[in-house]
């Protein structure tokens, strides 16, 4: 059994499809994280910055995802809120290594946790 199924186990997810929410500044490394979480066999081996929005489709023994990766660039922010209604799942990328930009995702992340719909 793989973590995802180990953790929907665990966590009682009785659903066999959950849809992901993946959000972040851009260039915080989202599209990546997202492709080392696919099954070995889908992984990608290049991946390019995303413009605007893209899906990402995979499934392990017993659960089925769909992942939307959304672009972090400036412009494309306020599209966030549109998809936090239908995600199981939000995960927020924060790049560490980014000291500059820090208090612009600690921002981003506290509109995330404080807006009603999410």
């Amino acid at each position: 059994m793989g973590l995802f199924d180990t953790l929907a186990s665990w966590l009682g997810i009785k659903r066999n499809e959950v849809n992901v929410l993946c959000i972040g500044l851009d260039n915080s490394g989202k599209s990546t994280m997202i492709n080392q979480l696919k099954p070995s066999s889908a992984q990608s081996q290049d991946i390019a910055p995303t413009i605007g929005f893209s899906v990402e489709r995979f499934s392990t023994t017993s659960l089925s995802f769909t992942v939307f990766d959304m672009s972090g660039q400036g412009r494309y922010r306020s599209l966030w809120e549109h998809y936090y209604r239908d995600a199981q799942a939000i995960i927020f990328v924060i790049d560490s290594v980014d000291k500059m930009r820090i208090v612009v995702a600690k921002e981003e992340l506290d509109a995330l946790i404080i807006h009603p719909g999410s």
